[in-house]
């Protein structure tokens, strides 16, 4: 299974960052210091993930991964080097058997039922939340709040997998998400609205790893 970076994790949403240029934002956060990306596009056609995946890619030149929300075949039709699903999208087990051995696959935990699927021997990551609430996404549940976030990674320990923060995490939160457990934190409109998009990575990347220092944990 390939190790994944979770520190810095941007996720590049084409409804909240609508008419910006995806890839542009890519290329600019990686420049910055963001060790994984993910491209959510919920509404728009295969054709558009599609474009706007190649185009990321290609901007990144494989300084970071890149994982597609949800959708397999747009990861394999791509190239992209995984995906990243939901309770509710195609099960981890069935991802790896199409992805296979190489391709990075992250699931996201909000109660201690999807702790069930943070199997080593399937996935690469889990990221806990919302942590906080969020207008980034539609969310049913309640957010699970800094005590909920230290709850669940402890339980998820035993996997030995690392587990990122996600949901309202902002550059004065990211510092508390760390220290309550977290190996990194998955940042949208914090990262991406800012005007200047590397600048902000860095200040992300700079907060991340001193966190994880001051934990102990090797950054």
């Amino acid at each position: 299974m390939p190790r994944v970076d979770l520190r810095l994790y941007g996720i590049l949403d084409q409804d909240r960052l609508a008419g910006m240029d995806l890839a542009r934002l890519a290329r600019e956060s990686v420049d910055g210091g963001t060790t994984l990306l993910q491209l959510r596009d919920k509404h728009g056609s295969t054709r558009r993930m599609m474009e706007s995946a190649k185009a990321i890619l290609e901007a990144v030149g494989g300084r970071a991964p890149l994982l597609i929300n949800d959708r397999v075949d747009v990861a394999l039709a791509t190239g992209a080097q995984g995906i990243h699903v939901g309770r509710d999208d195609m099960a981890p087990v069935e991802a790896r058997r199409l992805l296979g051995p190489e391709a990075i696959i992250g699931i996201t935990l909000k109660n201690e039922d999807d702790l069930s699927g943070l199997d080593p021997a399937v996935v690469d990551y889990g990221c806990i939340g919302g942590v906080y609430a969020t207008a980034s996404k539609d969310n049913p549940d309640p957010p699970v709040g800094l005590a909920g976030l230290a709850r669940l990674r402890e339980l998820a320990r035993r996997s030995g997998l690392p587990v990122g923060a996600i949901a309202g995490i902002d550059l004065a939160r990211t510092r508390n998400c760390i220290a309550a457990g977290a190996d990194g934190v998955a940042i949208i409109s914090a990262l991406y609205l800012e005007q200047d998009v590397a600048a902000t990575a860095r200040a992300f990347r700079h907060t991340i790893d001193e966190a994880l220092a001051a934990r102990g944990s090797e950054p």
